[in-house]
């Protein structure tokens, strides 16, 4: 008995020192993907891990990013490069904010590809949520070829918390450095914000640019994100007598998921205003979004800045880290979220955002 329990504590101190070592790989590194990197990487090396990833919750709090995977496969594209919260045990990990282990990954009933997991004779899964200040940042995973002891939960915990603490310093640190050492992206006019998100996009502007409402540009940059992601070879913003217009051109052999998402987007923000036709050789896709300006200057009850206030609310920062991104006093951001409570007649911010949802405003 007194054998097995020093055993333990053998093997406990080793998969200490083991986290250390890992840690030591991302110290002092101010690139969330590098320290990323630097963990996969460890799990695998260190901990005999058939591949290890992990996952960024996006800004816009509903999806999860693929930002490193090490092992078997190091491609952070592809199906699992994006997991919406929820799906998946990845998203249910975020979701539900509790870790889990398996020894039998093929037999459960929610791997997405059972073949893979076969093929590579992996049966052991280890998940567990980056969580700071009760937000998720993310998740953390391990695929092993053998079993994983459920104390391994305890290891990853460890290394999860320490792990957490550098993101979360790491991607305040940007954000801060992004918003005093240029330009807010939200003054940029719609042309400059759309060749950032899609940056890997032939990109043509035809016409005068003309400023539109905040919810207009919203949601462009909205679908720009879902064009960057199904890879659009060519995009086109044409300001007309009348109208503004995104042009894209895609391949037509993309994810299903993608392309509805796609649409949704459009039909919830732009009614109408989509459309999707295929090339007459079927070798690509157009993707058509026109938007009338009577609806891109549609008059609206709030300001640009409570507009620009409330739609980082709905990303799910705080009052005092609005104040950080906008650069003004936390006091400040209170004074215009009761402006805008006052003027929309709700009874919360919850009520003030919805119904700004509701009316195209954000």
């Amino acid at each position: 008995m007194t054998e097995a329990i020093n055993a333990d504590s053998t093997r406990i101190l080793f998969n200490l020192h083991q986290v250390n070592e890992i840690a030591q790989g991302f110290s002092g590194c101010l690139m969330p993907e590098e320290i990323a990197r630097s963990v996969t990487s460890g799990l695998v090396e260190k901990f005999a891990g058939a591949m290890a990833r992990l996952w960024l919750l996006e800004p816009d709090q509903t999806t999860l990013k693929l930002v490193a995977s090490s092992g078997l496969s190091t491609r952070t594209d592809g199906r699992f490069g994006r997991v919406p919260i929820g799906a998946y045990k990845v998203g249910k990990i975020a979701l539900n904010r509790v870790s889990f282990l398996s020894n039998n990954l093929p037999a459960e009933s929610w791997v997405g590809d059972r073949d893979w997991a076969i093929e590579n004779n992996i049966c052991g899964f280890a998940g567990y949520p980056l969580i700071a200040n009760d937000r998720v940042l993310g998740v953390l995973a391990m695929f092993s070829c053998h079993p994983l002891e459920p104390a391994f939960l305890e290891v990853l915990q460890t290394l999860c918390a320490i792990v957490t603490i550098s993101l979360d310093t790491t991607i305040k640190y940007q954000q801060k450095q992004s918003f005093t050492q240029s330009p807010r992206f939200s003054e940029l006019m719609l042309s400059d914000q759309l060749v950032s998100v899609l940056s890997q996009t032939r990109f043509t502007l035809v016409g005068t640019e003309k400023r539109l409402s905040p919810s207009t540009v919203y949601g462009f940059l909205k679908v720009a994100e879902v064009l960057a992601q199904i890879n659009c070879t060519y995009g086109r913003l044409v300001y007309g007598e009348d109208s503004v217009a995104l042009d894209a051109i895609v391949s037509p052999s993309q994810d299903p998921d993608l392309m509805r998402e796609l649409k949704r987007i459009c039909d919830r923000i732009f009614p109408k205003a989509f459309q999707l036709q295929p090339s007459p050789d079927q070798k690509a896709i157009q993707i058509l979004l026109k938007v009338p300006f009577d609806q891109t200057f549609s008059s609206s009850m709030l300001s640009e800045r409570e507009t620009e206030i409330l739609t980082l609310l709905t990303q799910g920062f705080r009052d005092r880290d609005i104040a950080d991104q906008l650069i003004i006093s936390e006091s400040t951001v209170k004074f215009h979220l009761n402006n805008v409570i006052s003027k929309l007649k709700a009874r919360t911010r919850y009520q003030a955002i919805y119904q700004a949802i509701v009316q195209g405003w954000i």
